[in-house]
């Protein structure tokens, strides 16, 4: 077995513990396991996405992602993504000269924890 793929099926078993053990302090127990649930729905679905790919540079960049979303989940007690700040002159019109521009600077701005998620 690759490091590699050692280091991923860590990574999956980590996500998975951290889900079973999810306790929010002062809320409903419903809504602790609504987010156990989201975070088990999310490595499943992230992982199933990327599970083709064979470059390194690609899969490391995919273990640091999942290794950002588990600290910062650790660390603010929320398992959601966190909102993105768009750049100064991000939403402009989606018309003239500038596209190009602001599309560029709008992908430069995305924090590696939200690589994975496709634009909507």
């Amino acid at each position: 077995m690759s490091v590699s793929r050692v280091e991923v099926l860590g990574l999956y078993r980590r996500v998975f513990r951290l889900a079973r053990g999810w306790r929010l302090q002062g809320a409903e127990p419903s809504e602790s396991l609504a987010e156990a649930e989201y975070i088990r729905a999310e490595a499943r679905a992230l992982f199933r996405k990327n599970k083709d790919l064979v470059e390194p540079e690609k899969i490391k960049f995919c273990i640091e992602e999942c290794e950002t979303r588990i600290e910062l989940a650790l660390h603010y007690k929320i398992p959601y993504p966190r909102p993105m700040n768009l750049p100064p002159m991000g939403l402009a019109g989606k018309q003239g000269r500038h596209l190009k521009t602001q599309e560029r600077l709008r992908k430069q701005a995305k924090p590696i924890y939200l690589q994975s998620h496709d634009e909507t």
